[in-house]
């Protein structure tokens, strides 16, 4: 397969749409407080896209139909806003959204913390500086390996694991692009893309406290960590440009 190059007139409307959703995202991080519903956050989600003039990526995925997946603590992808998931002290809570816009997508997510554990704190803060690093390596002439290089070897400074199962991903017409980003390095050099200016890439930073293995729950769709450990994720849409990478979102 081969990546969706974006002229600069495509990135500048995505720009445009992620400056939008990252608008709502902030109202969300503001938002996430002990004794919030997961489904007063999916309204504030919604309500927030449409008033930016955009629709909800997510619902545009089939069989999925919400705006947001909201995860708490061991869950770390894909949950879905109940409104019976009230956010509690020392929670963890993670929100991943997306917005289509002018006929493009983008996608970021968080995760806050819900209470004064430093050990939580850090890990949180070491996952921020992890895609944080990520975000640096995707300049043209490096390997995408370089991004996932350095997720894994931020993660493995603070004793956290990278994620094995899940990825990010290019980003574009399509919600999910070719190519895959995994939160760990795989494969040889050799065989690694190199990035080109007009690249779009969604880079997330899956991690958890203990063992990457996960398992499904019985909805079919919230992913969670097997071994019951705290999770986090953090992404970003970031473009590919003559003068570097472009955080988007």
């Amino acid at each position: 397969m081969q990546v969706n190059i974006k002229t600069p007139e495509e990135v500048k409307i995505m720009a445009e749409g992620g400056k939008k959703l990252s608008i709502v995202k902030n109202q969300l991080i503001e938002a996430v407080k002990v004794g919030v519903s997961a489904a007063e956050i999916e309204k504030m989600a919604t309500e927030g896209i449409i008033a930016q003039g955009g629709s909800p990526s997510f619902k545009m995925v089939p069989d999925y139909f919400w705006t947001t997946c909201i995860n708490v603590n061991d869950g770390i992808v894909h949950g879905i806003p109940h409104k019976d998931l009230i956010f509690q002290e020392n929670d963890v809570v993670s929100v991943d959204l997306g917005m289509f816009y002018k006929g493009f997508h983008t996608d970021t997510s968080f995760s806050v913390y819900l209470g004064k554990d430093p050990k939580i704190v850090e890990m949180l803060a070491v996952g921020k500086k992890a895609l944080k690093n990520a975000i640096g390596e995707a300049a043209v002439g490096n390997l995408m390996a370089d991004i996932s290089y350095a997720i894994e070897k931020t993660l493995e400074s603070g004793k956290l694991n990278p994620v094995e199962s899940l990825v990010g991903h290019g980003v574009g017409r399509a919600l999910h692009e070719y190519p895959p980003i995994p939160c760990f390095v795989t494969g040889a050099r050799s065989e690694q893309i190199e990035i080109q200016q007009g690249f779009v890439l969604a880079i997330e930073v899956m991690y958890t406290q203990g063992n990457p293995e996960l398992v499904t729950d019985s909805d079919g769709w919230t992913i969670r960590t097997k071994d019951g450990k705290i999770s986090a994720l953090f992404e970003e849409t970031v473009a590919v440009t003559a003068d570097g990478p472009l955080i988007l979102t």
